[in-house]
């Protein structure tokens, strides 16, 4: 099977998955959703507040490390295997363009564009463009689908004057894929792309890659990397009689960013092997391996194994593997409810008897799947000392927030200075009535007891 047919099943499953993920849920949560609207980050099942996000940075260095990783090891691979620029490219330019509409004659010739001066050409790309266009938009709403749930992203387009930012951004970013797909092409991998940039301090000499072997085929481009073989017999003129490339120019033809593989390592090789592909199929006929390999410079140059497991590819897997390790246990310390406490402007209130109260504005927030009763009470050598006073049961409903007024009272004398007033730390416990052992929060505040001359 040719790398070129295993793309293409490698492409068919990210895309079934891609399109399918979205609509997956977990007792109702999605297994990835990063919701603006509803302020919540959903992973495997399990959704995450605004304030519980220390999971993203968990997140982005996996995704960030990950294609390190994978650089490292296999090249561009990401790029020629699994990036979203190239399966579109390739479902433009290989199915619809040469399998739907004819423009092109043969998927291994990516270098000769179809003549669109001829009328029945101008009208088949229209028609291309059409069709692309149509695709552009679904793929647009899969991409949005993962910051929207389908549930609302439907609900909301059918009322889309209602709704304008979000038409805008699905209109905005089909339109982006057609001019990108259509008109910008692979462009984009060599020019805008900021990987290909990355990738020259990620490669080392056991990275696989596509390479061209010099000792078999002979030298094609001199050391200023000027072409100097055009033909078979341009071979022999610089003294490589047995130079196996016949210099057929298929790897050339059939590369997509218009590259000659025979030159080198070069940045703007996705590492989509299709140039292997072209000549083992040449090469094939004549009884011989191909001169182009997915292999590495230490094995196809300097002969040595390729070694996968070295010190850079080990730094990755640990890395990794720490990630991983904190995304698990910060992702096991998930509240179940949020409470956040601030102070009100008046610093404290003295009323008959030395009462000292302190009032403080509670925000309640139920990040559980059900509904719940929350009570609140003092802990630790001041929970005798302090009590709490207007203040009812919270009842929440899953993802329902309310704001609380709670007063501090004590008739305790708990501090003596007549200087300044006294900052008390206290604890306070929020909880649910019929779950306290698991749905519970700690958080400490200030008590402020004014000073001793204040007091009568």
């Amino acid at each position: 099977m040719t790398y070129r047919i295993k793309r293409y099943y490698g492409y068919i499953i990210a895309t079934i998955a891609a399109l399918i993920l979205p609509f997956i849920t977990i007792g109702g949560n999605h297994i990835f959703l990063l919701s603006f609207d509803k302020k919540q980050l959903h992973l495997m099942g399990t959704a995450f507040d605004m304030q519980e996000l220390y999971l993203m940075p968990f997140l982005l260095m996996f995704m960030f490390i990950g294609i390190f990783a994978v650089t490292a090891v296999g090249g561009r691979a990401f790029c020629g295997w699994a990036c979203p620029q190239t399966i579109f490219r390739v479902i433009y330019r290989d199915l619809i363009e040469t399998k739907l509409l004819k423009l092109r004659k043969k998927i291994n010739n990516k270098q000769k564009e179809p003549d669109y001066s001829k009328p029945e050409n101008a009208t088949k790309r229209v028609i291309g463009i059409i069709l692309w266009t149509l695709l552009s938009l679904v793929a647009s709403a899969n991409f949005l689908w993962f910051f929207i749930p389908p549930e609302d992203f439907f609900n909301y387009l059918s009322h889309p004057l209602d709704h304008t930012i979000l038409l805008g951004f699905w209109l905005g970013i089909a339109g982006f894929l057609v001019y990108d797909i259509v008109f910008l092409k692979e462009d984009w991998c060599i020019y805008v792309c900021p990987y290909s940039r990355v990738q020259s301090v990620l490669y080392d000499e056991d990275t696989l890659q596509a390479i061209y072997d010099e000792k078999r085929g002979g030298h094609i481009y001199n050391d200023k990397k000027e072409k100097i073989v055009f033909k078979k017999k341009d071979l022999k003129e610089h003294g490589e009689e047995d130079a196996e490339c016949i210099a057929c120019q298929h790897c050339v033809s059939v590369c997509p960013t218009h590259i000659d593989i025979r030159k080198g390592t070069q940045l703007e090789c996705i590492n989509c092997l299709e140039c292997v592909d072209a000549c083992t199929e040449v090469m094939g006929k004549l009884g011989k391996e191909s001169l182009v390999r997915w292999s590495s410079i230490n094995e196809v140059i300097n002969g040595k194994k390729t070694k996968l497991l070295r010190s850079k590819t080990i730094m990755y897997l640990v890395a990794l593997i720490l990630i991983i390790g904190g995304l698990i246990v910060m992702s096991g310390k998930k509240e179940y409810m949020l409470l956040n406490i601030n102070k009100t402007t008046q610093l404290y209130k003295i009323k008959d008897n030395n009462e000292v109260t302190n009032n403080f504005l509670m925000l309640f927030q139920n990040t559980d799947r059900k509904k719940h009763t929350y009570k609140l009470e003092v802990l630790g050598k001041y929970a005798d000392k302090i009590q709490i006073k207007r203040f009812k049961e919270v009842t929440l409903s899953p993802g329902k927030l309310a704001k609380k007024v709670v007063i501090l009272s004590t008739k305790e004398r708990l501090a003596n200075d007549n200087t300044k007033n006294t900052p008390i730390s206290i604890t306070l416990k929020a909880y649910a009535v019929d779950e306290p052992e698991r749905i519970f929060v700690l958080r400490k505040v200030d008590f402020i007891y004014p000073r001793a001359d204040k007091l009568k």
